[in-house]
């Protein structure tokens, strides 16, 4: 899958468990958004492995406020639908490559048992 512009879908619905999905909250009155816009879609195109999700803020504001949005560009990025990164601000071509190399070399089962001690702690 390439790109995607999130409109009437739920952001539930296309977070494959087998898959990585990268999702830019942006909107269409940011500078840096649309800076990043090209980043976004040229990583798209190299990563045809990968579900690149954009979603608008200014016309999917529910879903920006039930991810906890609160600045624009905010990327997130979800692996067999666990959240493995989130980060506000632009990011670079260079950052961009960097940050999906080290979604992949991750240890989901080290992952998940990190998430479930970190939930355990909380109770």
């Amino acid at each position: 899958m390439a790109l995607i512009e999130l409109h009437s879908d739920t952001l539930e619905s296309i977070i494959a468990p087998d898959r990585i999905v990268i999702v830019d909250f942006w909107a269409p009155w940011c500078g840096p958004c649309r800076h990043f816009a090209r980043v976004f879609e040229t990583a798209a195109a190299a990563y045809p492995d990968i579900d690149f999700v954009k979603v608008n803020t200014e016309e999917r504001w529910d879903l920006a406020a039930e991810a906890g949005i609160r600045s624009v560009p905010t990327l997130m990025i979800l692996r067999e639908r666990v959240l493995v990164y989130r980060q506000t601000g632009a990011h670079s071509e260079s950052q961009l490559t960097s940050v999906i190399s080290t979604t992949r070399s991750l240890n989901m089962s080290e992952v998940r048992a990190h998430v479930a001690h970190s939930f355990s702690q909380d109770e």
